[in-house]
C-alpha cells in the first residue's frame, strides 16, 4: 500500500507538497476506509485550479518511471514547475509491503531525464545516484566495478530499479518485484470531454460495450444501472455478431449509446474499470463525479469503497462531505500548495454526528 506521497517543483506546486495516509485519527466509524492502519479511500476537495488534476497525475508518474503500460500522450507538456525550469521535478513514495517500509525516490528534468535515484527499505540505504555519485548493497546487489562505473557515467537515462529487476534472480515476496507489481497495477482514469486513463491497460482504446457483451456481462450491467442510479434498461440479448447493445423501448430496439445521458455513459466507462479493479494496487479518478446527481455520487462511493484496492478521487461535490460516508481523516482539502485532512484543518473536535458539509460551508477548516 501507498503511505506516503511528495513531490516538488511539478506543473503547478512549486513547493514540496506532502500526503501522508498513515496519520489515520481514532474514528470507531467507516473503519472500512482504513487497512493494516493506513487511509485506504478517500476525497480529494479543492477549488477550481488549486491543482487537484495535477496532484493526481503527480502520484502516477510511478507509473510512467517503472511501467510499460499505456500513458497519456501528452504527460510530460508542462511538466516543470514553470517559475523553476531549470530545477528536476522531485518524486518521493513510501510504501508499506508486508512488514516492510519501502521508500523510494527520484528526480526528472523537463526533458524527463532521470537525474537522482535512491531506494531504502526499513531505513537502510540500498542504492543512491545523483550526478555521478552511485552507491549499492553489493552483498544484495554484487556488481563490478565496470558495472558500477558504467552506472556512475550513465548518459542512458536507465532507471536502477529496472537494471535490477532485469539482471538479477528475484523471489515472488522481492520489494522490488512488489514495488514493480504496484506500479503495473495503478490506474488513473477521468470521464470528462474526452476518456483518458493511465495505467493496467496495455492499449489505449477498448470497445467497452463490446467487452460487455464478450464477457457476458449484459445482465450485470443491467443490475448494476439499477443499483447506483436507479435506471431500468430492458437490454437485448445480444447475438454473437453484436458489437453495441441495444435496449427495448416498447417493443423497439433503441442502441444505448447513442440515447443514454452523459451520467450514464460515465456509468457505463466506470462499470468497464470497476471489472479490472480487482487486479489494481492504486486507483484515482479525476473529478469522478462530473455528471453524477449528488445522491448517484454518494451510491458510487459506497460502491466504491467496497473494493480491496485503495482508491481516491477529486470531487466538487460537499454532499460526500459525510460521516455517513467517510471519516473526517478520509476527506481532504488540497490548496495553497498543502493538503489536509479535514480534522487536520481544525482545532474543533469533529465526532459522528457533526454536519461535516455545513462546518465546510462555513469556512470552518483551513489549509
Amino acid at each position: 500500500m501507498l503511505i506516503k506521497f511528495a513531490v516538488s517543483n511539478y506543473r503547478g506546486f512549486a513547493e514540496h507538497i506532502e500526503w501522508d495516509l498513515s496519520k489515520t485519527s481514532n474514528y470507531e466509524f467507516n473503519t472500512y476506509a482504513i487497512k493494516e492502519g493506513t487511509i485506504k479511500n478517500g476525497i480529494i476537495y479543492g477549488p477550481n485550479g488549486c491543482g487537484k488534476t495535477n496532484f493526481g497525475l503527480a502520484l502516477f508518474d510511478l507509473e510512467y518511471h517503472l511501467s510499460q503500460n499505456w500513458k497519456k500522450t501528452d504527460y510530460f507538456n508542462n511538466y516543470v514547475y514553470a517559475g523553476n525550469p531549470n530545477e528536476p521535478v522531485k518524486f518521493e513514495y513510501t510504501f508499506k509491503f508486508g512488514s516492510q517500509t519501502v521508500e523510494y525516490r527520484y528526480s526528472r528534468n523537463q526533458n524527463s531525464f532521470l537525474m537522482a535515484e535512491s531506494l531504502a527499505v526499513d531505513n537502510k540505504n540500498i542504492f543512491s545516484k545523483d550526478g555521478r555519485t552511485f552507491t549499492i548493497d553489493n552483498y544484495l546487489f554484487p556488481m563490478a566495478d565496470a558495472v558500477i562505473k558504467d552506472f556512475q557515467n550513465n548518459v542512458n537515462n536507465i532507471s536502477i530499479i529496472n537494471f535490477l529487476l532485469t539482471r538479477f534472480p528475484l523471489s515472488k515476496d522481492s520489494y522490488l518485484i512488489k514495488l514493480k507489481n504496484f506500479a503495473d497495477s495503478m490506474l488513473w482514469f477521468k470521464c470528462l470531454d474526452v476518456r483518458e486513463f493511465i495505467g493496467i491497460e496495455a492499449l489505449p482504446n477498448q470497445n467497452i460495450e463490446l467487452f460487455i457483451i464478450k464477457e457476458n456481462l449484459v445482465k450485470e450491467f443491467a443490475v448494476f444501472l439499477k443499483k447506483v442510479s436507479e435506471q431500468d434498461f430492458d437490454f437485448v440479448d445480444p447475438s454473437p455478431d453484436d458489437q453495441i447493445l441495444w435496449y427495448n423501448v416498447r417493443g423497439s430496439r433503441v442502441p444505448f449509446y447513442v440515447t443514454a445521458s452523459t451520467g450514464t455513459k460515465s456509468l457505463e466507462l466506470l462499470f468497464f474499470w470497476i471489472k479490472k479493479m480487482n487486479k489494481a494496487s492504486f486507483v484515482f479518478i479525476d473529478e469522478f463525479d462530473a455528471f453524477y446527481h449528488f445522491r448517484l455520487a454518494f451510491e458510487v462511493c459506497k460502491l466504491l469503497f467496497n473494493l480491496e484496492c485503495q482508491i481516491f478521487m477529486s470531487s466538487h461535490n460537499t454532499y460526500l462531505m459525510t460521516n455517513e460516508l467517510l471519516r473526517p481523516d478520509c476527506n481532504f482539502i488540497l490548496n495553497y500548495n498543502r493538503i489536509k485532512p479535514l480534522c487536520g484543518c481544525t482545532d474543533k473536535e469533529l465526532r459522528f454526528g457533526h454536519n461535516i458539509e455545513k462546518l465546510f460551508r462555513g469556512n470552518a477548516f483551513n489549509v
